[in-house]
């Protein structure tokens, strides 16, 4: 292969990477931008869990205390509000599982390694 061949061939694989450039840094921007939305949400199902955990044991203390006050009513409300939270605790718990980790970037990486493997076969 001559010499000229091969300063083509680079620069045409320059001339790639400087175009795709603009690219990354676009899909880039869309990635943060994901990533951001997914930690806001896994955060507040996170606090979900956390508050449902924290009023349900509160709840619970409290309706212990209050079945010793037998009266007709109060016990029901305050048993239902107790089991209320601890139903929200569970919901939050359940939400919290069936989420998949979070992969920032990862649009990204592929693009960058579809375009890598595409300059290792044009430098062949």
């Amino acid at each position: 292969m001559s010499i000229h061949a091969k300063v083509t061939r680079w620069r045409n694989v320059g001339r790639f990477c400087v175009e795709r450039v603009g690219d990354y840094s676009e899909l880039l921007a869309l990635e943060i931008d994901e990533t951001r939305r997914r930690l806001v949400r896994e955060l507040s199902a996170l606090v979900a869990l956390a508050v449902g955990g924290l009023f349900t044991l509160s709840f619970l203390c409290i309706a212990i205390i209050a079945t010793a006050w037998q009266t007709r009513y109060f016990l029901t409300v305050v048993w239902a509000v107790a089991a209320v939270w601890f139903l929200v605790c569970i919901v939050a718990l359940l939400v919290m599982r069936t989420q998949k980790p979070t992969e920032s970037i990862h649009v990204l990486k592929s693009e960058i390694d579809s375009d890598l493997d595409a300059l290792r076969e044009a430098l062949k």
